[in-house]
């Protein structure tokens, strides 16, 4: 099938967030229990989880997101049928990913984790959906790490406190629609055309990726762009985050500034030490993937996660980084900056690990897929493609549902690698 022929088929379907990723009612086992817990944790947040089970398991699966609540995952079903326990970890952030740190998070990680022990759960294994998997690669990663050793501070320069926390040792991760780090993502999909910060339509008109100039056209043919106008492209698209980075440690730098000439009993704004500086950030669902299907091909459909309607994606209210404080963009957002990443943390995992691919997915491409296995350092990792959406959701009409592939794959893995 030629490139005109597979972009006749758009992606109508919005999969951002938890749109697809729901369990299927009726595949919930008889005698299934759902138990909410509230739990404290070590930095002294208060978080919430919830334990799926039919009761009698020795091995738990985390299951959790660190900006979306995956109470209803589509895995829980499958996995508690199985006799596997599912933990359902929430964030302190869910909902409200203006302030999420990613190092910060690990402390509800450990939450839910020091739960599971407690609990008398034998065996622990993370299975970390989308975002989910760099967050669980993060924190294995510091885990393994002597406390002394940890990240003592957040790129924005926060205290992490992570050297006074157990971080439990865990014993195997599974990989599900991978991306390769919040950061890495977004640079991977921000506009670089973007001129002025504080106005979304002041562009460089030979960066537009929507511009007829540069290759962009719309369905039924879809985009073509040449091979130097992407290489510009992503030089420009890390040129664009690092101007964001050096804007976030300015609004920081100035706030600690005023605050130390107060502490130190000088004269400041008061108003000044407290502002945080929140900003927006447009244009941020452009990766060129999307709309030229012959770069990494696959069998996506044309349009993101977002849609097929490019403009409203990029530019409306709803996005990818839309609203950060200095603090979140740097630890979550910013593909420079955040230490939540596979290349930043694979090294470190040594664990058995299962990766799950779907072929179907816009926001996880192939290439992204291998690169995320290469930085892996375990000698026990296994990596499978299944058709699918980001979800797993099918990709045509009366074909078997990816999520219930995946689920296979995954329970034979647990019952080969997990005992």
């Amino acid at each position: 099938m030629n490139t005109k022929e597979v972009a006749t088929k758009v992606e109508n379907r919005v999969t951002a967030g938890l749109r697809g990723a729901s369990w299927d009612p009726a595949l919930l086992p008889t005698g299934l229990q759902s138990r909410v817990v509230q739990l404290a944790t070590g930095d002294g947040a208060q978080v919430v989880g919830c334990l799926h089970s039919l009761g009698g398991e020795s091995t738990a699966l985390v299951i959790m997101h660190p900006r979306e609540l995956l109470l209803t995952h589509y895995m829980v079903p499958h996995a508690v049928a199985a006799g596997y326990a599912c933990w359902v970890q929430g964030a302190r952030s869910v909902g409200n990913d203006i302030r999420l740190e990613h190092e910060v998070a690990l402390h509800d990680v450990a939450a839910g984790i020091a739960f599971l022990r407690e609990a008398g759960f034998r065996r622990i294994v993370l299975l970390g959906n989308s975002g989910g998997a760099a967050l669980f690669a993060f924190y294995i990663a510091q885990s393994e790490a002597g406390s002394g050793d940890r990240i003592a501070r957040t790129p924005g320069g926060r205290p992490t406190k992570l050297d006074t926390v157990e971080l439990a040792r865990v014993d195997g991760l599974i990989c599900l629609a991978p991306h390769p780090g919040q950061g890495k993502l977004l640079q991977n999909m921000i506009d670089p055309s973007v001129i002025d910060e504080s106005d979304p339509f002041s562009t460089d008109p030979a960066l537009d990726p929507f511009s007829a100039t540069n290759g962009f056209e719309l369905p039924p043919r879809g985009a073509s762009y040449a091979t130097d106008f992407v290489e510009r492209y992503r030089a420009a698209q890390e040129r664009r985050v690092a101007r964001i980075d050096a804007r976030a440690r300015t609004l920081i730098a100035e706030r600690m500034a005023e605050r130390k000439r107060i502490n130190g009993g000088e004269t400041g704004d008061p108003r000044r030490a407290a502002y945080s500086g929140v900003f927006q950030v447009w244009r941020t669902n452009a990766d060129l993937r999307c709309y030229d299907l012959s770069l990494a091909p696959s069998d996506r459909r044309w349009g993101t996660v977002w849609g097929a309607d490019p403009y409203a994606s990029n530019l409306g209210s709803v996005g990818f980084a839309r609203v950060c404080t200095p603090e979140s963009w740097l630890s979550t957002w910013s593909g420079l900056s955040s230490n939540a990443s596979f290349d930043r943390c694979g090294a470190a995992i040594s664990q058995p690990v299962l990766m799950i691919g779907y072929s179907g997915d816009n926001t996880v491409f192939p290439g992204d897929l291998e690169a995320i296995f290469a930085t892996i350092a375990s000698t026990d990792k296994q990596s499978h493609s299944v058709r699918g959406n980001h979800h797993g959701q099918p990709l045509e009409r009366d074909e078997r549902p990816g999520q219930e592939i995946a689920a296979g794959i995954i329970l034979d893995w647990l019952g080969e690698k997990i005992r």
